[in-house]
């Protein structure tokens, strides 16, 4: 056999075995869901380290080999570059494109030119919402959609429909997360609320405050605001 010959048998065999890989790939899914029916198995790929397979379902990353022979849930670190890797395929599987929230049910305060947008379901009982917002006053030229999400409390839902029906819903919002004073008089009026958390249990926004930037990543949880500026950047760099 030429050298010519030699250097080409291996591309070929590449060739010729990647469909049996994704051959594979649907194997191991389909195992996967024989062994764990109750369970949400989506999808499953290379990891790109070791033997490690990645299985994606029901919001969550773990892991097996090609036999199935074990699951591990956990998070795998990169150690040459000290990358969360789990935690950056989550970012990426969890993302939504930023149009296609319910932006007509949210809460919208703009700040400055409004150049960069954010989207933040928060619940107006959540003590991380009421902090992070008392920093985010402070960011300037940005719109936040403030979607009332009323999961964690039984008076929730009472005190989002209070402020949703104020004559100004953003001067509602903020006095309360910011000033603890809810309007008076009864909320006698149509809301989104029942819509919104329909959106949030679909895309599994299971926290608040839950935070979407305009490239589309969801962070879940506060962030301190350095970061939080930080996104904002990145994320407007993003847009093409």
């Amino acid at each position: 056999m030429s050298l010519r010959a030699l250097l080409l048998a291996p591309l070929l065999a590449l060739a010729v075995a990647l469909p049996a890989h994704a051959q594979d790939l649907d194997r191991i899914r389909a195992d996967l869901r024989k062994k764990f029916p109750e369970a949400q198995i989506e999808g499953v790929r290379k990891s790109g380290y070791g033997g490690l397979l990645e299985v994606t379902g029901g919001g969550e990353i773990f892991y097996t080999d090609e036999k199935t022979s074990f699951l591990l849930l956990g998070t795998l670190i990169d150690t040459k570059t000290r990358e969360n890797v789990t935690e950056a395929r989550l970012r990426k599987i969890s993302a939504i494109k930023f149009d296609s929230l319910p932006l007509d049910s949210a809460i919208k305060i703009v700040r400055g030119n409004g150049s960069r947008r954010v989207a933040i379901f928060a619940d107006p009982n959540c003590g991380y919402c009421k902090r992070f917002e008392r920093e985010l006053v402070n960011v300037n030229d940005i719109t936040v959609y403030t979607f009332l999400y009323p999961i964690l409390s039984a008076d929730s839902t009472d005190k989002s429909k209070a402020i949703w029906c104020a004559p100004d819903r953003a001067k509602a919002w903020l006095d309360y997360m910011i000033r603890d004073s809810l309007p008076a008089g009864p909320a006698a009026c149509d809301t989104p609320l029942d819509k919104v958390v329909a959106f949030g249990r679909d895309k599994r926004i299971s926290g608040t405050p839950t935070i979407f930037f305009e490239d589309g990543e969801r962070i879940p949880g506060a962030i301190p605001i350095a970061n939080f500026e930080k996104r904002l950047a990145d994320a407007k760099a993003a847009k093409p």
